[in-house]
C-alpha cells in the first residue's frame, strides 16, 4: 500500500482534514458544551427551552462536545500519525458514513433544510454545509482525486494491467 511520502496528496486535503475540520469540531465542542442555551436555539429555537436548560439535556450536550472533541482528535492526530494511505481512507469512510448519519440527524426540522440556503443560520451552515464540504472532501479522496504517486496528482493508480490494444484487420 502506498504511503503519504510516496504517494502526493493534495494540499487542500491537508489543510482541511489535519487543520480546518478538527478546529471545526473543537468550536462545536465548545458551543454545545459552554454555550448550550445558543446551541440549542440555533439548532431549533421552537423547541428549544425558554427558561433553563432540562439537566438530561445538559448531559446530552456534554457527550455531544464529547464526541466533537473525539471527532477532532481522531482526525487531528491519526491522520497526523502515519503516511499509510490505508488507514487515511479507513478513517475517512468512518468520518465519511459519520457525515451521513450528521444530515440525517437534522431531518426533523424537514427536508427544505438541506437545500434552502436562504434560510440558514449559522449552525446550519455547520450542520448541513461544512458538512457536504467534508463529505465531498472525503468521496474526492476516497475516490483518489488530487491522490496519486509523485510528479502524477490526481491520477488515480490501477491494480490492472492495460492490455495492449489490437488493432482489428479488415
Amino acid at each position: 500500500m502506498p504511503q503519504l511520502h510516496e504517494a502526493q496528496v493534495a494540499t487542500v486535503y491537508k489543510l482541511f482534514f489535519l487543520f480546518i475540520e478538527p478546529i471545526s469540531a473543537l468550536i462545536g465542542a465548545y458551543y454545545s458544551y459552554n454555550q448550550q442555551q445558543t446551541y440549542l436555539d440555533l439548532t431549533h429555537a421552537g423547541s428549544s427551552p425558554k427558561s433553563g436548560i432540562p439537566t438530561s439535556t445538559h448531559i446530552v450536550l456534554a457527550q455531544l462536545s464529547n464526541l466533537y472533541f473525539l471527532f477532532a482528535i481522531n482526525e487531528a492526530f491519526v491522520l497526523r500519525s502515519t503516511t499509510d494511505l490505508k488507514v487515511w481512507r479507513a478513517l475517512l469512510v468512518c468520518l465519511l458514513m459519520a457525515d451521513i448519519g450528521h444530515l440525517y440527524s437534522v431531518k426533523a426540522v424537514g427536508w427544505q433544510i438541506y437545500w434552502n440556503v436562504l434560510g440558514w443560520n449559522a449552525i446550519d451552515w455547520g450542520n448541513i454545509a461544512f458538512v457536504y464540504a467534508g463529505a465531498s472532501m472525503r468521496i474526492s479522496f476516497l475516490l483518489g482525486i488530487g491522490v496519486g504517486p509523485p510528479g502524477q496528482l490526481g491520477v488515480r493508480r490501477s491494480n490492472r494491467r492495460r492490455r495492449p490494444s489490437s488493432k482489428l484487420k479488415g
